[in-house]
């Protein structure tokens, strides 16, 4: 018990010694203050402060205007990025115009090749159009030539050979014989004659059937003998009557 006291009568004299040591520290505090201000002046203290506060805004201006460059910056980069997009996208469309410019262009080159072939074509049709006229022209001119000599020479054959020669269809000239048959003076024999595309005569029908024909046919376009042709088909149709 008395353990107990001594201890608690020690606990509050150190308490006690430390308060002292506090209101000793207190007015060691005063003292510095007192003499501080008795040394720099109150009004310097106020400068102090004044300079201070006036620092302390100066930081705050300067802070905030470089917040606001700051900002201005990003708006600027934001800028920037959004005019490097939109040129990106104008180089992308005029890339695809000049490719359709491109596609455009070989489609019209295409065409006039087309067109130039086209021409060329039809250049050639005609010249090959106006030499089959020519052709034709002559072809037509050397047949009515013959037609015309065939025809002259009508009256000669009815009176020597017994033959009468009529103009039928398609230009084509028929050949009549009569008196070929010492029986029967009157009945016919006939051959119808044209003149083929090629020029060359050509013996279309034969009544009553030559098997010589094509022979005579033949030796007519290589000698172009027509009278001894004529007269060669009355001497066949002649020893064909007495078979």
């Amino acid at each position: 018990m008395a353990g107990e006291r001594l201890g608690f009568k020690r606990c509050i004299m150190s308490l006690i010694k430390t308060e002292d040591e506090l209101i000793l520290f207190e007015k060691e505090i005063k003292e510095f203050w007192t003499k501080f201000k008795s040394i720099c002046g109150s009004e310097h203290i106020n400068q102090t402060l004044g300079l201070r506060e006036s620092c302390k805004e100066s930081i705050k201006a300067l802070s905030e205007k470089w917040s606001k460059k700051l900002k201005e910056g990003d708006l600027m980069i934001d800028k920037i990025k959004e005019y490097r997009n939109e040129i990106l996208q104008q180089n992308k469309c005029s890339e695809e115009k000049q490719e359709d410019l491109r596609e455009m262009n070989s489609k019209i080159k295409h065409e006039e090749e087309q067109k130039r072939d086209f021409i060329d074509s039809i250049r050639e049709l005609r010249e090959e159009l106006t030499r089959k006229k020519e052709i034709m022209s002559t072809k037509n001119k050397a047949t009515k030539e013959r037609l015309e000599r065939l025809s002259k020479s009508k009256e000669l054959f009815e009176e020597r050979l017994g033959l009468e020669i009529r103009r039928i269809y398609d230009e084509q000239l028929q050949f009549i014989f009569r008196c070929i048959d010492h029986k029967d003076p009157d009945k016919p024999y006939m051959f119808t004659l044209s003149i083929n595309e090629q020029g060359d005569y050509e013996v279309t029908s034969c009544t009553p059937p030559l098997d010589c024909i094509a022979e005579l046919q033949l030796k007519v376009r290589e000698t172009n003998n027509f009278a001894a042709f004529v007269a060669n088909i009355r001497k066949a149709f002649t020893a064909l009557s007495y078979k």
